[in-house]
């Protein structure tokens, strides 16, 4: 079993500001773990999390991967990418935030160059109106069907993956997933069910998209 990162730096007052560390965070490293081994064959050299919160995932990945990629992430709330910061340094690991919105200010840049891309996004069905802040509400205010943030990032994967990319995406039931399925389907990417659990009202689940549909490393 891999170990959970390091988070005891992190205090209340972060928590204030910070989404913290919770069942679908700890889902969706259990869903890399489980992965692994497909992971490390496809040698990942860049690693992105969009929304990384605390950090506690993009630092689990780089703690298992080692210093052989690059890791970014980022995150539309400044003490988020701080902490995400924080929770690298921690864990001996380079993590390096980014202060944007989605992928904003990275997208030209990274085009088909993510090997690894993770989003745990805000998922929760919400008013309209409370999408788009830059405090913690921006952590899980999803919007009608807790969609609206995700809808946003979808039609970019496709350009963001590299040949062997992949994909991970945390979503509850309320978020539909056929209708995430048949949007990345349209993108040439397939869709897999790496691991569902559920937390108390809400059924989690993790999916992973690649550009194959049994995902194998290229040499």
């Amino acid at each position: 079993m891999i170990p959970t990162p390091k988070l005891s730096h992190l205090t209340s007052e972060d928590y204030n500001d910070v989404y913290e560390p919770a069942e679908d965070t700890f889902l969706l490293m259990d869903a890399l773990e489980a992965d692994i081994e497909l992971i490390k064959k496809l040698r990942p050299s860049l690693c992105l999390e969009v929304g990384s919160g605390s950090g506690a995932v993009i630092t689990f990945l780089a703690n298992v991967l080692g210093n052989s990629a690059l890791y970014l992430c980022t995150d539309v709330n400044m003490r988020a990418a701080f902490t995400s910061l924080k929770t690298g340094l921690a864990n001996s690991v380079d993590v390096q935030p980014v202060l944007t919105d989605l992928v904003s200010c990275l997208e030209s840049r990274l085009q088909e160059k993510v090997d690894i891309l993770l989003f745990n996004p805000p998922y929760v069905v919400t008013p309209s109106d409370e999408v788009g802040g830059r405090g913690i509400e921006a952590s899980w205010a999803g919007g009608t069907n807790g969609r609206e943030v995700t809808d946003r990032l979808l039609p970019l994967i496709g350009k963001l993956l590299s040949r062997t990319g992949l994909f991970y995406l945390v979503i509850i039931k309320e978020n539909i997933q056929d209708e995430i399925e048949e949007e990345m389907r349209r993108q040439g990417l397939h869709m897999a069910v790496v691991l569902s659990r559920r937390s108390g009202p809400e059924q989690l689940r993790v999916l992973r998209f690649s550009r194959a549909s049994d995902p194998v490393p290229v040499h």
